[in-house]
């Protein structure tokens, strides 16, 4: 290690007269001297310690001066110390070689006193206001990189908010015109069931009555299948019945996954957080157009609820969960039906708690091609994104960990291997 807390002048040259003559003259102005004979003994003492300035005889035996200052400027470490040449050539062409090598000036011999500290001083004073300004640089540089972190940081949080805000009134207003036709089909479908019992009873009654209708009657009964219609009707409502509870349920798995996260956090279970986005998922779950169906696998564990932003939350695991269908689906594209159909894409979602029995852990794996370790270096990256231009922002990755890990102080991590799949790890605390 250099040392740079001592500030000093060191002065090399084989001329011991020499020597003592500015040693005598700097010390006098009350500045700290050293001595080197040659540029090897010096070059041992710059290893050592980091002079403020040096004053460099030229002609000098075994390394000249050009030698030691060429040496001295090729090291990182002593390439910026201020060296004055000291030489009795006054010709043009020695001055201009020592200028190109780094030198900052040149005194020439027999030395007059006024001029040696002169210099020295202008030198020593450039040279602090260099140092001055290296740090004021370092330290413009360290709040610049803060500041545009910050900045980063905060863009996110806005598109954040904006996403969900947006996507919340969105879902929140389509959950709002699903539940009153849907209310209005569900609260008529039991009357509606009681009036076809009732027009059942009726038509037997009538055909108790009639036993022998006429020919055309007869026939117009037949072409209408009444008997079919009578067997068929109630199945049919039936259907109608469940089909309504299932968009019942879907319009409040809606409203549970954009319900608007107040000041604080709330008790949030997360089971039904990941039911509610994988019903909204369904529909990219199922085998449709060619598509290959993709299963899903659940394997939850007994958790406590967690105080958290659910809608958040439930925003992390919907970019989870789609970003898993997504890597699902572009890997079915370089797979034949055969090995589709021997190794179907999975996607696997298991909850835990760990073992401190502090924190919940979220695991969601999926089977698809994964990830190059050049790739998952980036994938959390602002505005880094693997997809096709329109289909990815860079973004989601992103504030999902901000989400977790700025917002909830928990851990969101990736583990993925090439031709293994990919897993996606959320730590919570309880």
């Amino acid at each position: 290690m250099l040392d740079q807390t001592n500030e000093f002048i060191l002065i090399v040259d084989d001329n011991p007269t020499n020597l003592s003559v500015l040693k005598q003259t700097l010390k006098t102005a009350g500045l700290n001297v050293r001595l080197a004979e040659d540029g090897k003994s010096a070059i041992a003492q710059v290893d050592r310690a980091i002079p403020a300035l040096i004053l460099l005889d030229v002609q000098m035996p075994v390394m000249d001066g050009f030698e030691t200052c060429s040496y001295l400027k090729a090291n990182p470490h002593t390439c910026d110390i201020p060296i004055i040449f000291m030489t009795a050539l006054a010709d043009t062409e020695n001055k201009v070689k020592g200028l190109s090598l780094g030198a900052v000036d040149y005194i020439t011999k027999p030395f007059e006193q006024e001029e040696i500290l002169a210099r020295v001083r202008v030198h020593l004073q450039m040279g602090n206001m260099t140092k001055t300004l290296q740090q004021m640089t370092a330290t413009l540089e360290q709040k610049v990189a803060e500041r545009s972190a910050s900045l980063q940081k905060a863009q996110v949080q806005l598109v954040q908010q904006e996403k969900l805000s947006i996507l919340g009134e969105l879902v929140a207003g389509v959950a709002h015109e699903i539940n009153n036709p849907i209310g209005c089909i569900s609260s008529n479908l039991a009357p509606a069931q009681e009036y076809v019992a009732i027009l059942e009873k009726a038509l037997r009654l009538y055909q108790a009555e009639v036993i022998h209708p006429s020919a055309q009657m007869q026939q117009e009964l037949e072409e209408l299948d009444v008997e079919f219609v009578l067997e068929d009707l109630p199945k049919l409502l039936n259907s109608m019945k469940l089909s309504s509870v299932r968009i019942k349920d879907i319009s409040v798995s809606l409203r549970n996954f954009c319900r608007a996260d107040v000041a604080g956090k709330v008790l949030f279970d997360v089971h039904q957080g990941l039911d509610s986005t994988l019903l909204i998922l369904q529909h990219r779950l199922k085998g449709l157009s060619g598509r290959s169906p993709i299963e899903v696998i659940k394997a939850y564990g007994k958790l406590p609820e967690v105080e958290c932003y659910p809608g958040q939350l439930n925003q992390v695991l919907m970019n989870l969960l789609a970003n898993a269908i997504d890597a699902l689906e572009e890997s079915n594209q370089e797979r034949s039906p055969e090995d589709i159909k021997a190794n179907p894409s999975r996607i696997e979602i298991q909850t835990r708690l760990d073992d401190s029995q502090k924190y919940i852990v979220i695991c969601i794996r999926d089977n698809g091609m994964g990830m190059s370790p050049e790739i998952q270096q980036h994938i959390f990256d602002h505005l880094f994104t693997t997809k096709e231009v329109g289909k990815g922002t860079g973004l989601g990755l992103a504030i999902a960990r901000q989400i977790i890990e700025d917002t909830h102080k928990g851990q969101l991590s990736c583990n993925s291997q090439l031709g293994k799949g990919t897993e996606f790890a959320i730590v919570l605390p309880i």
